[in-house]
């Protein structure tokens, strides 16, 4: 779990201790907020502090969204600050309950990779690859860091190319090639006097650390407001003010559909979509000293909601299933060109 602002821009422990204020006041949310309060508190060193966090979500009486990913990133901080044996036995443990969610995977497997573990890393990836990949079908956006890692191990390894290589470099989008990426001999170029050696491997240098850069820096989503067909049906009763923006659910949903799409194609990064419910919306309202019925609150809802971690990236892959709650996959129903 990554925070949600480019490292040299935030105060770490100021940041955490809002993340945590913010987690007392909406319940619901804990887990996401509380999982960046704790990347806040190991970038800013206190990792004790972190553990303290994750420890707080695992012993919670409300059940986790992710479980494996809060254990996961426990045993990752640990690991930093000198606890291996603990660290270890949480990421045995995880390897043997087998989770169905890529991210936990790729927790622990560069976590062994990062402290020289190669042959441990390489197993974790190879074992999640096999769980969670099915042979023939494009591979899930979410599993591509488990291809990647694998490739990576396996070139600090020296190992030979195999199936789950090649379809690493098939998910691969930088213009640099994973082989050239991922091999451990390139930093000798680093020392060579040749000009041109020199400049290829900063042109490769940059394109890793663009990669990286993206992964840590992940702005709140510009999230765009979805109502359930009964929630709608409840608000628009409520508050028939509100009528003349939602028409219908069907034109809903397709408002939702063609806003995103006008966004993504004038260039605006991280779109996502946050669901509302009336209770919640009303308690907005209220905390606002404002009426549910006024229409210039809802996009205010919406951008609450999306900094409490309740938005859902848009758009989904092809075969996932449809944001809209159809239960249909999205490249059949909204994602239909």
């Amino acid at each position: 779990m990554r925070p949600d602002t480019p490292a040299e821009n935030v105060d770490h422990t100021a940041e955490a201790a809002r993340l945590e204020r913010t987690a007392d006041l909406y319940p619901e949310d804990a887990e996401a907020l509380l999982l960046r309060a704790a990347a806040h508190r190991e970038l800013s060193g206190d990792r004790p502090a972190a553990t303290a966090l994750y420890d707080r979500l695992l012993a919670s009486s409300q059940e986790l969204d992710a479980p494996y990913l809060v254990r996961a990133l426990k045993a990752s901080n640990l690991w930093e600050y000198g606890h291996e044996a603990e660290a270890r036995a949480i990421i045995t443990g995880i390897r043997a309950a087998a989770p169905r969610d890529p991210a936990p995977w790729v927790i622990v497997a560069e976590s062994l990779e990062s402290h020289d573990e190669l042959e441990q890393a390489h197993e974790t990836f190879t074992q999640a690859v096999r769980l969670l990949l099915t042979e023939g079908t494009t591979p899930p956006r979410a599993t591509h860091p488990l291809l990647l890692g694998r490739h990576r191990v396996r070139r600090m390894l020296g190992a030979a190319h195999d199936e789950w290589d090649a379809l690493a470099d098939t998910v691969h989008t930088l213009p640099i090639t994973l082989d050239e990426l991922h091999d451990p001999k390139r930093v000798w170029s680093l020392g060579s006097e040749n000009p041109a050696e020199l400049e290829a491997e900063i042109v490769r240098l940059r394109a890793e650390l663009g990669a990286f850069r993206e992964a840590l820096s992940r702005p709140f989503p510009v999230a765009v407001l979805h109502w359930p067909a009964n929630e709608l049906t409840e608000l628009t009763e409520a508050y028939p003010d509100l009528a003349e923006e939602y028409p219908s659910y069907d034109a809903h949903l397709a408002t939702i559909e063609a806003a995103l799409r006008e966004l993504a194609s004038s260039g605006t990064p991280n779109l996502g979509i946050v669901t509302g419910t009336v209770p919640s919306y009303e308690a907005f309202a209220a905390s606002e000293l404002s009426s549910p019925a006024d229409p210039a609150l809802l996009p205010q809802y919406a951008t609450t909601l999306a900094a409490r971690g309740r938005a859902v990236a848009w758009p989904p892959e092809r075969t996932a299933a449809c944001w809209c709650g159809s239960g249909r996959p999205y490249g059949e129903c909204h994602g239909a060109d």
